[in-house]
């Protein structure tokens, strides 16, 4: 008998994936299966969980002061508290539910994950052509008064906070404010607090203003045009405290001199992209319901064909002294190399040196704030918290009272844990709380990423003390957003 030759490597690869995708391995469960959850809160799995999630978030309150990035304590906890969770759920005769919960759990940060990191390499990489430093510099240029600025700053960052997320916008209009009136210390704190109540405002109309807003999305409980519903309770979230402040404003000339800048090669171009994959992603969603993260990716290949186009193609530095050259390995990474003494260089424009300034360490949170809230609700904790919450005191009064918490507590794993109880709620309730968790925030300057970074850029000048005295009007403000989305939207 003639012996057949074996296929290549690549067929027998391609035949490999194809039987699997046709007959996928049985992992004894599919999506259909509800699993049983237990009720192991009174247990010592459950408590010994739970003080280790506590033990995490005093890591992560703490992050200031104890100089450890949040994401580290966070993912040692959510390793923890599954294991706690499998070795429970085993004690209880139950093999396959601690394992289904924890599959389920990691693939919904994995499409946060990549939706964020798409959304999160188009700023960098505008930020990078200098979109934001154009739009910077042509503000400081203008010359406008104090009080001028006070509102310009304001309204371009509500205006922005749903295109380019509340803190890119928020950490922008700081610098302006810091550079138009740092001779002013009190114009700059009282220009920092519009903001952060801006930014948070802003971020809910929009599922790429806020994490919380886009988590409530990609669950397909509010669709895109659904959140402009929110535009007008927000715009008054904003205003009204933003009026109360601005009778305490000084007025008075600019305090700075600036060099007009401009945006490098391909600026216009990459916002024009960012665009057109935002509209593919909400296309896809809603109009073959698919999940909006593939709309991303594929925008993000697109972006990257054109930074290979850049990087052939556009010399951004020139320095004296010595060529540098970069190198990319087969693993992706990149180094330089120092070679001659010649009069000038160029640098190229490098994607994979953009990618690198992402926020890992907020990805990474977000993977340890997921697994571990739903650590938690497979234990059973979220089924108690939503019968108190949800059931005794009904969704409004719920919904009020998480964004209050949202101000001591960061409003991403408040909205997760909401998301994870699953309370019944309509249209109108998810929207209520998009925007209570989205603007609670604002009442504390620890209470969103917002307020903490341009605490950070302020310094002295701006403070949780500063921020506090005008707790109260900010109050009111999300009091009387609360009462508008109720007239306007009912419940």
């Amino acid at each position: 008998m003639q012996r057949i030759p074996a296929p290549p490597a690549a067929v027998r690869l391609l035949t490999a994936l194809t039987a699997i995708l046709v007959c996928p391995p049985s992992w004894g469960f599919t999506a259909e299966q509800g699993a049983q959850l237990l009720d192991l809160t009174n247990t010592a799995y459950g408590y010994i969980a739970l003080f280790i999630f506590a033990i995490a978030y005093l890591f992560i309150a703490g992050e200031d002061y104890v100089r450890l990035q949040k994401s580290k304590p966070v993912i040692v906890a959510a390793g923890i508290i599954w294991i706690l969770v499998g070795f429970a759920y085993a004690a209880h005769g139950d093999s396959v539910t601690a394992g289904l919960e924890l599959r389920k759990a990691i693939l919904d940060y994995a499409e946060l994950f990549l939706f964020l990191l798409s959304a999160m390499t188009f700023i960098n990489v505008m930020e990078e052509r200098h979109v934001f430093v154009a739009l910077r510099s042509w503000l400081i240029s203008r010359n406008y008064s104090l009080r001028t600025v006070y509102w310009l700053t304001g309204s371009l960052t509500f205006l922005l906070s749903p295109i380019a997320d509340n803190l890119s916008s928020a950490l922008l209009m700081g610098a302006v404010v810091m550079a138009v009136g740092g001779h002013t210390p009190r114009f700059v704190s009282l220009g920092c607090i519009n903001i952060v109540v801006a930014a948070n405002a802003g971020g809910v109309f929009s599922p790429f203003g806020d994490i919380t807003s886009l988590m409530v999305w990609q669950q397909g409980l509010v669709q895109f045009t659904e959140f402009l519903a929110l535009l007008p309770p927000a715009l008054i979230n904003w205003l009204v405290p933003a009026l109360l402040i601005s009778l305490r404003v000084p007025n008075g000339p600019p305090q700075a001199r600036h060099n007009r800048q401009r945006m490098k090669k391909g600026a216009v171009k990459i916002m024009g992209l960012f665009v057109a994959t935002v509209a593919l992603s909400v296309m896809i969603h809603a109009q073959l319901h698919l999940p909006p993260v593939l709309g991303m990716m594929t925008g993000l290949g697109v972006l990257k064909l054109y930074a290979f186009f850049l990087s052939k193609h556009d010399p951004i530095l020139h320095e004296q002294g010595h060529i540098r050259t970069h190198h990319h390995d087969n693993l992706g990474g990149s180094h330089e190399e120092i070679r001659g003494d010649h009069t000038s260089v160029v640098q190229r424009f490098d994607m994979f040196r953009v990618v690198e300034r992402s926020a890992w360490d907020t990805l990474m949170f977000f993977y340890g704030i997921v697994l571990c809230i739903d650590g938690l609700a497979t234990l059973g904790y979220l089924n108690g918290l939503s019968a108190l919450l949800y059931g005794e005191l009904g969704s409004v009064w719920a919904n009020a009272l998480v964004g209050i918490i949202s101000a001591a507590i960061d409003n991403i794993p408040i909205m997760f844990a909401v998301l994870s109880m699953q309370p019944p709620m309509d249209l109108q309730g998810w929207l209520l709380v998009t925007l209570t968790v989205g603007t609670g925030g604002s009442l504390l300057a620890i209470g969103s990423a917002a307020g903490v970074a341009l605490m950070g850029q302020a310094g002295a000048t701006y403070t949780f003390v500063s921020h506090l005295k005008w707790s109260w009007a900010i109050m009111l403000g999300y009091i009387l957003s609360i009462a508008c989305h109720l007239w306007i939207n009912g419940v």
